[in-house]
Parts: structure tokens; sequence; C-alpha cells
């Protein structure tokens, strides 16, 4: 199925232009967000980790350990979707969840030895993932930065002080 630019679009009948589906920028990037997703299944696959999970153990890698909330806060998930991933992890012998020494209330999250090592085995999953992109490493970057500004400035319009803080 070819898809229609905004401009080639013809409008259905009693349907503008601008409210048709293929010429939604939340469609595209909807799309583009489970396309790439997707590609990352098969190699992380081979790892033995979901999409998620591998979000989460890059937060790791970067600062282990971190409450929940702060793993949250970075990758912008409610605790009540986090908890149920981190207890799988916990349960694949990743991570550790114990209670904060200083704050009963906190449980940090750690990495095991076993997820320590699965960096080692991570470290060609961006390759392997972005080559299927079809993107040179100068377009990439200027697309990461642009994704990124986007969801910075609607974060700020939606409310980003009621995320939860970094730790």
């Amino acid at each position: 199925m070819q898809i229609q630019t905004y401009a080639e679009a013809v409008p259905a009948p009693d349907v503008p232009v601008q409210l048709q589906l293929d010429n939604q920028l939340c469609f595209a990037l909807y799309r583009a967000s489970r396309a790439v997703i997707r590609s990352y299944g098969p190699v992380l696959d081979e790892l033995g980790i979901t999409y998620v999970q591998y979000l989460a153990l890059l937060v790791l890698w970067q600062d282990a350990p971190l409450a929940v909330g702060a793993v949250g806060a970075r990758l912008h998930l409610e605790t009540s979707t986090l908890t149920p991933l981190l207890k799988r992890m916990e349960e694949s012998g990743l991570v550790t969840r114990t209670r904060d020494p200083q704050d009963e209330r906190r449980v940090l999250i750690d990495l095991t030895p076993q997820g320590w090592a699965m960096q080692d085995q991570a470290r060609g999953v961006p390759e392997q993932v972005y080559s299927c992109f079809g993107l040179a490493p100068d377009e990439a970057r200027r697309l990461h930065l642009t994704l990124t500004e986007l969801a910075d400035t609607l974060e700020g319009v939606t409310g980003a002080e009621d995320r939860p803080s970094a730790r």
C-alpha cells in the first residue's frame, strides 16, 4: 500500500485532508515507533530479554543502584508498570530488589553479576538494529536530536513537573 503525503492526499468525501489518518504526524510517529521496537525483537531474543528490559538495563548500567522511582522517571514509566517488569528481571537473575536501609519505603534496584555480564553481550545491539534503519550516521543523529527536542517540548507542555524526580 502506497501512503500519500499530505500534499498528495485526495480527501475522501466530507473528510478534510488534515483529518485523514495518513496525514497525521502522530500516526507516522506511532508507526515508526512500533517498527523500531519490532526491529529490536530478534536481536534481544538472542539475549533472552524484552525491549523494555533492555531499556531498564541501559539505565542501570549507567547508574545502578537506583530506586524504582528513579528508574521509572528515567524511562518515563509509572511504578505500577515498572514493578512487574523488575520482578521478572529479578526472577531471571538480572537484578536484585532490596529495601533502602535509609528509607524502608524505597526499593533499590541493582544489577547482579549476570546483569553486569549482559552488558558485554549487548554491546553490539545498537549497531545490529541501526543497520536495518537505512539511515546514514548523520541522518540518525539529526533524527535523534529532532525526536528528543519534540519529546522535551511536549513533556514541558504536558506537565514534566508531575513526573517523579530522577533520584
